[in-house]
């Protein structure tokens, strides 16, 4: 598996690509967020580590525009433990955030847990919707609208493929927190919120109407097929 790790700080970027290659995965580096973009277009990455404060471009930027043509896994790296910017980490595309100092066993195992569940899905089959409007593509973990292919970020899959497969059954957002980012995850509810806004923005005809995923006020989220 290829990483792409994306840091200013060289004493960083170093203990990330040393560690990273002892775990048997080839590592790239860069520097800033423009070359991030640039290395992100000619390769075809399993996974980015991605610093937030940086020069030229910044995290938040890089991520977005790297969202425009790629739904590899981003995890945000970052001094800043606020859960505004969590929330615009992942309002950018952001898949995960991990707050500096971290322990490398933590960044290892969020990244193993990544891998694992984006090879459970390339095994799945495609499924379809009993309306026939949403198709899941399981191999590139997107989506097609009524022929329209759709480009999701892993959590965003994810999150529509629960639905999808459960529909009708209403999921409040502290389950979906525990089921698609974990126990252990350090953002709050809001993140599931964001998403959801997100997944409707891409699929839905209109967001402020929305006809599949649908809220029951005061107790969560559900699939209407």
């Amino acid at each position: 598996m290829r990483i792409l790790v994306v840091d200013d700080e060289p004493i960083i970027v170093k203990g990330l690509k040393f560690n990273l290659e002892n775990e048997g995965y080839d590592v790239d580096t860069a520097s800033d967020g423009e070359a991030a973009v640039d290395a992100a277009k000619r390769t075809a990455y399993d996974a980015i580590l991605l610093d937030l404060m940086m020069p030229k471009l910044d995290g938040m930027s890089a991520c977005r525009e790297i969202r425009e043509f790629s739904s590899v896994p981003i995890i945000i790296l970052t001094a800043k433990d606020d859960d505004r910017e969590k929330l615009v980490g992942f309002e950018s595309g952001a898949d995960d955030y991990i707050t500096k100092p971290f322990n490398i066993l933590e960044l290892k195992s969020r990244m193993r847990a990544i891998f694992r569940r984006v090879s459970v899905q390339s095994k799945h089959p495609d499924l379809v919707n009993g309306s026939s409007r949403i198709e899941l593509d399981t191999e590139h973990r997107g989506a097609i609208v009524e022929g329209r292919e759709v480009s999701l970020t892993l959590k965003e899959y994810d999150l529509l493929e629960t639905f999808v497969l459960n529909p009708g059954k209403v999921y409040s957002r502290e389950d979906l927190l525990r089921e698609i980012w974990g126990e252990d995850f350090p953002g709050g509810i809001r993140t599931v919120d964001v998403h959801v806004r997100r997944i409707r923005e891409k699929l839905e005809d209109n967001p402020a109407d929305p006809k599949n995923i649908l809220t029951r006020w005061g107790v969560g989220y559900y699939y209407k097929a």
